[in-house]
């Protein structure tokens, strides 16, 4: 078990366009949980499908909460270009592009 938690740690190590996509991609969606459970679950006590419908209901709120979870996006952008992992950094940047060309898109149809 101590050398597969070793491998993992390494791979974070690595510089590789595709850990940084796969950060990228799944930083958002860490975040996410960790504001349901913070902004949410805590405070009022719903269900993760309970907010979900919620935010599928109100389509402004969907762009802001997407905003919110891609700002750890940023930090771990951060994180990679201070390490000089230029690969992972352009990965990471790419996803979050990504993500901010869907926020637009979503304000543009649902105002």
């Amino acid at each position: 078990m101590d050398v597969l938690t070793a491998q993992n740690y390494n791979m974070l190590k690595k510089d590789n366009l595709v850990l940084g996509i796969v950060l990228g991609l799944l930083t958002p969606f860490v975040t996410f949980f960790i504001y349901y459970f913070l902004a949410v679950y805590m405070p009022y006590h719903r269900g993760l499908s309970e907010f979900v419908q919620i935010l599928l209901g109100n389509r402004q709120m969907l762009p802001k909460i997407i905003s919110i979870c891609l700002l750890f996006n940023g930090a771990v952008f951060y994180l990679y270009t201070r390490k000089r992992k230029d690969l992972t950094a352009k990965g990471i940047f790419l996803m979050t592009m990504l993500y901010a060309i869907t926020i637009i898109l979503l304000k543009l149809l649902h105002g």
